[in-house]
């Protein structure tokens, strides 16, 4: 009749201590981005926040906010799409990609 409940049990116990391990991996992930050929650079974490944001003095123009403004927001959304696919990858390799009903979203 297939797999008896014990061994399923323990299956889905050895699968939720690996997700928990997991899990504590990804919030210690960064990703690093950059804009602007390197002049905005974002870190972001696998908990979904920015650790840092670095701006070379020299692209601060108060006659082009504008720019600078595209450039932070560049590097951010690449920082935090970076973050998330590792996450991704992380937690496929636990589940081998199955979708788990229940499982919190990274982000």
């Amino acid at each position: 009749m297939g797999m008896d409940m014990k061994q399923m049990m323990r299956q889905a116990q050895k699968m939720q201590r690996e997700l928990a391990t997991a899990q504590d991996e990804i919030k210690d992930m960064t990703y690093t981005a950059t804009s602007g050929g390197g002049v905005v650079t974002a870190v972001a974490r696998g908990d979904g926040r920015i650790e840092s944001l670095t701006i070379k003095p020299e692209v601060v123009d108060p006659e082009d906010v504008s720019l600078l403004e595209d450039m932070i927001t560049a590097a951010v959304n690449e920082a935090l799409k970076g973050v998330s696919e590792q996450a991704d990858k992380r937690l496929s390799s636990v589940t081998g990609g199955m979708n788990i009903p229940g499982m919190p979203g990274l982000m």
